[in-house]
């Protein structure tokens, strides 16, 4: 993808159109009135917000028991639904949420719904608290780290615009790219997600190693399936990523969850339900696919959405300007609206503060929409399924992402060490 060239003497009359509120903005207060809901927000978070958290988790298990105790009684939209709908929760509102911290300081039990504790450790608690596609210490590698700390950047692993560049390039009719997209959309966990986690993983313990990048090798390219099965890469075998990653899902949830059904089956004179309920559990990570993609991958794509070319200090007036600008939430404010959001619906909040509750975002929606307004920095919150619309014509290269205007970039990134160079020195005296 080629990155603009700008003259910063003349950028203010390059601004495209909408772009007025760019040289007015005061970037030191905006980041400071954003720092301090987020430290409020943090500070009030206690028993409401684990109270909320059980009351999710008993959703997600009522999903999971009505699944369970449905799909062996016939291939159907209701076992479909509702096994869909448990791993989809399981890892967009349960995991996602504790992985990031959300219930470090809140929850009173510090040996599961901790951050440094849940899912990871051991093979017991990947499958007791997410079980999954993806290695979850492998999904903290890439998403937690990569994708939140670097938005929107060439070095982001989930940008959209980047990692579809060969679909967007294709000399191919627009209805074979949407074909594509429509089998991506369907697979794109086991294709891309769960190798392209498990890459970050190993790139990870290499550069803390200090192991040199290969030559020939680019870091920022995503491993997929097909990369798998066509080229040899460097991070890891394709026999590692089935026995360590996504073998022990596929055997355990498709074969061995449904393996009691062998058995009632035989005691109530059937011969179908063991084969009903994996085609119930193949169709429902089938939908599970479909789900995710609507609500993740439409989160930071789309002609108005803006990408950046240098990295920025985590929890600046540049970082928190670009989860602005790089973000959109969907409808919210209801724990139902929510839930089927996968409470993916609050991305500008989350991004500002990745380690809050669920019950946070949904307080602080309304009162950062506020402050933004009265900014002037664009917020952007559109029903999901037009972000489906605006997320696939970037994938097909119907339209490109916007780049933010270089030379206000570049000033908003020294404005940013002018304020922390104030506060080392406000501090040492």
């Amino acid at each position: 993808m080629c990155r603009p060239s700008t003259n910063s003497s003349t950028e203010a009359e390059k601004l495209a159109q909408g772009e007025e509120w760019i040289p007015k903005l005061d970037l030191q207060a905006f980041a400071k009135e954003i720092k301090e809901l987020g430290d409020k927000l943090e500070r009030e978070q206690g028993e409401a917000d684990v109270r909320h958290l059980n009351k999710i988790v008993g959703w997600s298990n009522m999903c999971a028991l009505v699944g369970m105790l449905t799909m062996g009684l016939k291939v159907s939209l209701l076992p479909i639904v509702a096994l869909s709908t448990w791993t989809f929760s399981r890892w967009t509102m349960i995991a996602h949420h504790t992985c990031h911290g959300g219930y470090d300081k809140c929850h009173p039990n510090k040996n599961r719904w901790h951050r440094f504790k849940f899912a990871i450790g051991s093979f017991w608690r990947r499958l007791a608290d997410w079980f999954d596609w993806m290695m979850p210490e492998a999904w903290n590698v890439e998403h937690n780290n990569r994708h939140h700390y670097n938005l929107s950047e060439i070095e982001d692993p989930d940008l959209v615009e980047n990692n579809l560049a060969e679909l967007r390039d294709m000399k191919a009719p627009l209805l074979f790219k949407y074909m594509y997209v429509f089998a991506a959309a369907c697979t794109w966990k086991w294709l891309y997600y769960s190798p392209n986690t498990y890459k970050e993983l190993k790139l990870a313990k290499w550069r803390r190693e200090g192991k040199k990048i290969p030559d020939g090798v680019v870091p920022s390219d995503a491993v997929t399936i097909k990369t798998l099965l066509t080229q040899k890469i460097p991070f890891y075998s394709l026999s590692e990523f089935v026995m360590i990653v996504i073998g022990p899902y596929f055997l355990i949830h498709f074969f061995i969850l449904p393996l009691p059904l062998l058995f009632i089956q035989q005691y109530l004179g059937r011969d179908d339900m063991y084969m009903n309920a994996v085609k119930n559990l193949f169709l429902a990570d089938i939908l599970t696919n479909l789900h995710g993609f609507v609500a993740v991958v439409t989160n930071h794509a789309g002609d108005d959405m803006y990408r950046f070319r240098e990295g920025c200090r985590p929890f600046s007036g540049s970082f928190y300007l670009r989860q602005v600008l790089a973000s959109v939430d969907f409808a919210y404010g209801t724990d139902i609206v929510d839930f089927l959001h996968g409470w993916l619906n609050y991305q500008i909040e989350h991004h500002m503060w990745p380690n809050l509750s669920m019950l946070s975002y949904q307080k602080s929606a309304p009162l950062v929409r506020e402050i933004c307004e009265r900014h002037g920095v664009p917020y952007i919150k559109q029903n999901v399924f037009w972000r489906v619309k605006k997320t696939v014509d970037i994938m097909v290269g119907n339209n490109s992402m916007k780049w933010f205007p270089e030379s206000y970039e570049k000033k908003y990134l020294e404005t940013d060490k002018l304020i922390l160079a104030a506060k080392k020195m406000s501090k040492s005296e």
